[in-house]
């Protein structure tokens, strides 16, 4: 291609609206351009490296004996009531563009196609004979973001693979997941990307399992716990850890004493000198459960500790049965106006004790009369411990579960691991954090959506069983866009081999020059024909403007036919290095060729 012929636009300042270099990088560097929030068009430079994205990402799922297929986008809301998640994504998530069509019929834009895939499924497999079966796409998807940010990092219009199986039972599902495993761990290899598979929580998808894929980036907006001696990662969300011993109290007897302005741990541990691993501090959540049922619920968790609100959050779902109903549609620690709607009188907030009466909750039909009472595993143990008296400016200290509290019923692991925490796999290892962006996610599903929607198949036995379900997406416009945010430099983009739009470019210092522009011309062809996917900068502008915008874009290896054309030379740089040298004419179409080769292997 030449680029006098291309849609080219470079940019020299900063898009306003963009926050990480990636972003800028791909606007400025005429990549992509902004059609409105979260929402962007695909320029020719970009779409080459969503396609070569897209290959190695089909290759991999072939290599599988995956079978491609295309899902509507469109989708009836019915499928989604069947399932039990169209509350939980048009209410609680709302991240699901719903609508009404002209009949008044209930639609949506698919941003997963979980529903879809098992529909076809129940209608078409019959039989044991016809599994396993696993069907992948490429495709848009839509989710409408509350804050769409950082380009296509986090849009409302993206490009995903996603994989569905269906299996006899969890051996045959658990195998396809280990291909699965080692396929994602190929496509990011295979990209040029330094990555990392980490334990991830389920969310709204469900399943009893999942891996995520990190592309590791300063910008990316998940933690990834890890340890050195890498048999440990996990997301934030999902991580365990041993955290730190707790110190023994200084309190031998139980009192309450006056405690001036310690609504805050650091505050109360100045004013009493003492450790916050000596306290249970007792955080309040407002649940609203999908029927409807707002529930009130108390974390009694060490001092020291931080509650974990995807951990608390899958508690609540676990219990959401007992108040008749099936998933929750919001978490939130309530503020004062909203704690106006249930309160029968204001909350001693930063002084509440882990008995703290029921009768502050008012009676509503829509609340349930009683707080949910939870405890961490951090305060179970802990003995004469440091807690609020349910009066603001006071706490007591000596006390104990069993003899001034009663240990909650419900025990759970709702803490939040964090750097530095032990290893609960080897204890001598302790956390390390890195940030990543997900670029990848595989998930165990079971049986969750076949039995909520009836999919089953006929055993060996005759048995109707219901199927065994995994599923499996990759982000293609943010993997691309994730390349970027791993790998640039002040001037610009630093493209990996195997996605970048073009292998190389040829500047042309002069077009007026006519033995510049034959050279150019004929190395053009040369190495097209040789493999090495080549532009031609013959535009008529500055050589440092070609320059420029050669290193901006972030093409590979850049060829300039400029003052050593008198020795029969041209000048080679590659660009992750600037690392510059001279080669004859005659040896420049292979020598890029086997560059090009060597980093693709």
């Amino acid at each position: 291609m030449r680029l006098s012929n291309m849609l080219f636009v470079t940019l020299r300042e900063d898009p306003a609206e963009a926050e990480i270099p990636s972003h800028k990088l791909l606007v400025r560097a005429g990549y992509i351009r902004r059609i409105g929030s979260g929402i962007y068009a695909y320029l020719p430079l970009m779409w080459r490296v969503l396609q070569k994205v897209s290959q190695i990402v089909r290759e991999e799922m072939n290599a599988t004996g995956a079978q491609e297929c295309l899902l509507p986008q469109l989708q009836p809301s019915e499928l989604w009531k069947e399932s039990g998640r169209w509350d939980t994504y048009t209410k609680a998530e709302g991240i699901m563009f719903a609508f009404q069509d002209r009949q008044e019929r209930e639609v949506a834009l698919g941003p997963t196609h979980e529903e879809v895939i098992t529909t076809i499924a129940r209608d078409m497999i019959r039989s044991y004979r016809q599994l396993p079966l696993h069907l992948y796409q490429i495709q848009t998807k839509f989710r409408d973001e509350i804050r769409p940010r950082f380009g296509l990092m986090r849009g409302r219009e993206f490009i995903m693979k996603d994989g569905y199986s269906f299996h006899t039972d969890e051996e045959s599902l658990k195998q396809t997941y280990q291909d699965m495993y080692q396929a994602y761990s190929n496509m990011l290899r295979r990209a040029g990307l330094k990555f990392r598979p980490v334990e991830a929580d389920s969310g709204a998808i469900g399943g009893s399992g999942s891996t995520e894929f990190m592309i590791l980036a300063d910008a990316g907006e998940d933690e990834v716990l890890y340890t050195e001696d890498g048999k440990y990662s996990a997301n934030v969300e999902k991580a365990v850890s041993l955290p730190a011993d707790a110190e023994p109290s200084s309190f031998t007897t139980y009192e309450k004493r006056e405690t001036p302005n310690t609504s805050t741990i650091d505050s109360l541990c100045e004013f009493l000198k003492c450790s916050p691993t000596q306290i249970v501090k007792n955080v309040l959540y407002q649940a609203i459960y999908d029927n409807g049922m707002t529930v009130l619920v108390l974390v009694s968790t060490r001092g020291d500790q931080d509650v974990n609100e995807v951990k608390l959050n899958n508690e609540l779902v676990k219990l959401a049965e007992q108040y008749k109903a099936k998933t929750i549609l919001s978490l939130t620690v309530p503020d004062a106006a909203t704690q106006e709607k249930w309160a029968s009188q204001p909350l001693p907030l930063g002084y509440i004790a882990p008995d703290i009466a029921d009768d502050y909750i008012t009676s509503a039909q829509d609340v349930s009369p009683k707080f949910l009472r939870l405890v961490d595993q951090t305060a179970v143990d802990l003995k004469n411990f440091v807690t609020g008296a349910n009066e603001s400016g006071y706490h007591v200290v000596g006390a104990n579960w069993g003899e001034q509290f009663q240990l909650p019923k419900v025990v759970v692991d709702v803490r939040k691991a964090k750097k530095g925490d032990r290893a609960v796999h080897n204890p001598s290892q302790t956390l390390q954090s890195a940030r990543g962006i997900e670029a990848g996610h595989i998930f165990q599903l079971g049986t969750k959506y076949s039995k909520a929607m009836g999919a089953t198949y006929t055993s060996e036995s005759g048995e109707d069983l219901p199927l065994y379900m995994g599923c499996y997406g990759v982000g293609v416009s943010r993997l691309a866009q994730a390349a970027v945010e791993q790998s640039y430099d002040k001037d610009g983009i630093i493209w990996p081999v195997a996605i970048a739009p073009y292998h190389a470019i040829i500047t042309v210092p002069n077009v007026s020059d006519a033995e510049q522009m034959d050279v150019a011309q004929k190395l053009y062809t040369e190495l097209n024909q040789a493999g090495v996917e080549t532009l031609l900068d013959d535009r008529n502008e500055r050589a440092g403007v070609k320059f420029k915008d050669a290193d901006l874009i972030g093409i590979p290896y850049r060829i300039v036919t400029g003052r050593s054309l008198k020795e029969g030379k041209v000048e080679v740089v590659e660009r992750a290095t600037h690392k510059s040298q001279e080669l004859t004419i005659s040896e420049v179409s292979q020598t890029i060729k086997e560059w090009v080769e060597s980093a693709m292997s």
